[in-house]
């Protein structure tokens, strides 16, 4: 056979073994992941709460407690979570947020949200409506916008 054929059958295996393997695990972290969230279901209560602040911290700088930051894996350590300090009751605490509905979460506010734990999962106003915050542009947006209002591209507002 030629060489070049065999490389490219070699390369070909590794590629198949690589995707059953994915396939497996992937398998396995979506069960695990179904699994987490039935416990969330379980243990969700509805609380009122005034929201004080939000922000993306690291997992030290948030100020959870050191047992949920030591059962925490490694990698997840050192990436940032949606944090949101409020004050249940009488009593400041920091929460973690889920990230579909962070933007979401309004701040100063007093909110009716789902708790599991120390995990929000929705969030609802108490009163009125909740407004999403806007979209904050980057640079580049904002300068392609000013470059096509000035080109007619775009109708001025």
């Amino acid at each position: 056979m030629n060489t070049v054929t065999i490389v490219l059958l070699s390369i070909l295996a590794v590629l198949i073994i690589a995707v059953i393997v994915l396939y497996f695990l992937g398998k396995k972290a979506q069960a695990k992941q179904s699994e987490q969230q039935a416990q969330i279901d379980a243990n969700k209560q509805t609380v009122s709460m005034l929201i004080i602040d939000k922000k993306r911290l690291k997992m030290k700088e948030s100020g959870l407690p050191q047992m949920v930051i030591d059962q925490t894996p490694k990698l997840m350590r050192r990436s940032k979570l949606p944090i949101v300090k409020a004050k249940v009751g009488p009593q400041v605490m920091s929460l973690v947020c889920d990230d579909k509905i962070f933007d979401s979460v309004p701040v100063k506010k007093e909110v009716k949200a789902v708790v599991s734990g120390i995990y929000i999962t929705d969030v609802k106003g108490l009163h009125g409506t909740i407004k999403k915050d806007p979209v904050k542009k980057g640079f580049f947006k904002r300068a392609l916008e000013k470059a096509q209002e000035k080109a007619g591209a775009k109708p001025l507002k």
